[in-house]
């Protein structure tokens, strides 16, 4: 039994002004894939598996395009090289948007599609925010999503995805897909599965499998800072009995519209005036305050500094701030040194539209790294260490403070460019709140220009009835 494992893994904001570049992703390539934490797994299973290419990166703008079509080509020859094959498995993310392409993963499973011809099996393993259209569904005959967010059940996913592609393999049986796209779309913000209805909502999601008729129950948020046709919610189902297939494609399809009103932010929200209030106001700690609009890791471009301004303006102290990512700023750092003192301009490197802050900064401590493009440095502004960074990355892991000899646990004060907090840092807030800042990853999505939106759809539309309608893979047909 052999299969071809490949994926292009990464979300785009089309608001987004910073191409994503090659230098972004980490890439893995043959044998690397299967000695990475990410794809070992693999080895658990009774199957040869082909590793090809699988490129990753933190969420951002849209991706180049020469660097698309290069991967794209390369991992085609990967896969045209080891055929004859069983299987292919794709690990993607689903809503990478590609320089002057609108359904970058439609013509990508596509491509691999015409490759393989119709009679080998094509598996994919998506984020829940992700974005399904129907090129990607006609070209798979299996699919599975993540089912919580913040995203703790990742390789559970690729697992499963790749546990009923094994299966239907050995076995011979082909599944097919069905689909029905839901006419909303939100912020992953406001539908973590932490929080309700989300998180009843997701947990029924096994009330609709049948091992035997039933394989899997996806459901897609969809990522709502995609400007694209097929930006929009949708369940997905894997199966072998069309008519139970039908059944759940249409019940949860059905759920998620009955509840789209029901979400809402899962913490306190305001201003950023308002939640720097808040925070120095605070007479517990620490106070974890997410700057939701900047946030690197839903796409923003992480160089804002308005939170900055508004946290030296009410003279904060006892603040860790993580990070702001403006190359110039770190580099004067390091030239500067430890100890040192200089005047920093920061933010609005990479989005002019970012106010921009100067000030003089005491240099704390310089990150050893074999690259200047890895450089990560700390400055102390009177009560605020700041985290400068030259290149854009979220800070969502206590070792990823730690590293840097500083501690949130123990702050009474920390910022991080996040929407929801991560597992790791939601715990430790006492309490959490969420400035709704301005970025490419606005989330008040309402006001967000729109030009590819196909037909009403919530929240940007509010009077327009609906009800369910379920759509088949092109192979489900044959």
């Amino acid at each position: 039994m052999r299969i071809a494992v490949a994926g292009l893994h990464t979300e785009c904001s089309t608001y987004n002004p910073v191409l994503a570049r090659e230098a972004d992703f980490r890439v893995l390539r043959g044998a690397a894939m299967l000695g990475d934490d990410y794809f070992n797994f693999l080895t658990h299973f009774p199957a040869e598996f082909i590793t090809i290419l699988h490129a990753r990166a933190i969420a951002g703008g849209p991706v180049e395009r020469e660097i698309y079509q290069r991967w794209k080509g390369e991992i085609l020859d990967g896969i045209r090289a080891a055929l004859p094959l069983g299987g292919v498995y794709l690990a993607m993310h689903g809503a990478m948007f590609v320089e002057g392409m609108l359904d970058a993963e439609g013509d990508f499973i596509s491509a691999v599609r015409a490759l393989v011809g119709p009679d080998v099996l094509i598996a994919a393993s998506y984020d829940l925010h992700g974005n399904v259209s129907q090129p990607i569904v006609d070209g798979l005959d299996i699919f599975s999503t993540y089912r919580t967010a913040p995203h703790i059940d990742v390789q559970d996913t690729m697992r499963r995805a790749v546990t009923m592609l094994v299966r239907a393999v050995r076995t011979g049986v082909r599944p097919m897909l069905a689909w029905a796209p839901v006419p909303v779309l939100l912020p992953g913000e406001r539908t973590s599965t932490q929080d309700e209805p989300a998180r009843s909502f997701y947990a029924q999601m096994h009330e609709v499998e049948e091992p035997s008729g039933v394989w899997d129950a996806s459901f897609q948020v969809g990522y709502v800072w995609a400007d694209e046709p097929r930006a929009t919610a949708c369940a997905v189902i894997t199966g072998t009995d069309r008519q139970a297939m039908g059944v759940a494609a249409t019940r949860l399809a059905q759920d998620y519209w009955t509840v789209r009103e029901q979400f809402v932010f899962g913490t306190k929200t305001g201003s950023i005036a308002e939640c720097v209030g808040w925070a120095v106001a605070s007479e517990t700690a620490p106070v974890v305050l997410a700057e939701s609009g900047d946030n690197p890791t839903g796409g923003g471009v992480g160089d804002r500094a308005e939170v900055l301004e508004a946290l030296i303006a009410a003279d904060a102290r006892g603040v860790v701030f993580a990070g702001i990512a403006d190359k110039a700023a770190t580099d004067a750092a390091y030239a500067a040194g430890v100890g040192a003192r200089a005047m920093l301009t920061i933010g609005g490197s990479l989005d002019p539209s970012s106010r921009r802050v100067s000030a003089e900064a005491e240099v704390l401590f310089l990150l050893e790294v074999a690259e200047e493009r890895m450089r990560e440095a700390v400055v102390r502004m009177g009560g605020i260490d700041l985290v400068l960074t030259a290149r854009r990355r979220p800070f969502h892991n206590i070792g990823d403070f730690t590293r840097l000899g500083l501690d949130p646990r123990t702050a009474k004060i920390v910022v991080v460019k996040s929407g929801y907090l991560s597992p790791e840092l939601g715990p430790i807030a006492n309490p959490s709140l969420m400035a709704l800042s301005p970025g490419v990853v606005d989330q008040f999505v309402e006001r967000l220009e729109r030009r590819h939106k196909v037909g009403p759809q919530y929240p940007f539309d509010k009077d327009f009835e609906w009800a369910p309608e379920v759509r088949w893979s092109r192979r489900a047909a044959g």
